[in-house]
């Protein structure tokens, strides 16, 4: 019986041929096609980096985040992370990208890996972390990772700014009230 992840990955290799003219009415061996695909892409990618690029974490937008930040790496992929906090512990994350599958699953194990983390400790999540979560990345890919977790870090410092200028506000609230 096919694992959930082995569907996905099949329905995955269905779409990528079919996206090419590929189809399963005009190819008698689609499924040959199809099978080399699915291999090929576990030579190159851990099946943990195929599970988060085929099933994304923590995709999408948040409204009214307590930090944000969008960076662009040196490919061109643009990652945007969101973060909730509460009482300095990260309760929630999520990100979008424009980019590759690599960015998409290193966009979704950086969110992963913070919620439920002290901002501090987030802060000290780095490439490699997310590269060992990921069991490893091309070396051509590897900036995918980084590229995450300076976003992560650049979302960090947006809410540690904002609670800071909250904090400001309210002692020269304070100050003039009295």
């Amino acid at each position: 019986m096919p694992s959930e992840l082995e569907s996905t990955l099949k329905k995955w290799a269905e779409e990528a041929l079919e996206s090419i003219g590929v189809s399963k009415a005009k190819v008698a061996d689609f499924a040959e096609l199809q099978d080399k695909l699915i291999e090929n892409m576990r030579a190159t990618y851990s099946e943990r980096t195929i599970d988060f690029f085929l099933t994304p974490r923590n995709l999408g937008k948040m409204k009214s985040p307590d930090g944000f930040a969008r960076a662009t790496g040196s490919c061109g992929d643009t990652i945007e992370i969101y973060l909730r906090a509460k009482n300095g512990e990260i309760m929630d994350a999520r990100f979008t990208t424009d980019g590759c599958g690599t960015s998409i699953a290193s966009g979704g194990m950086v969110t992963e890996m913070v919620k439920g983390k002290s901002v501090v400790e987030a802060q000290e999540i780095d490439q490699g972390d997310v590269l060992n979560a990921l069991e490893g990345l091309p070396e051509e890919s590897e900036h995918c990772a980084l590229l995450a977790t300076d976003t992560l870090k650049e979302a960090i410092r947006n809410y540690l700014a904002s609670k800071n200028e909250a904090r400001n506000s309210f002692k020269e609230l304070q100050v003039q009230s009295r």
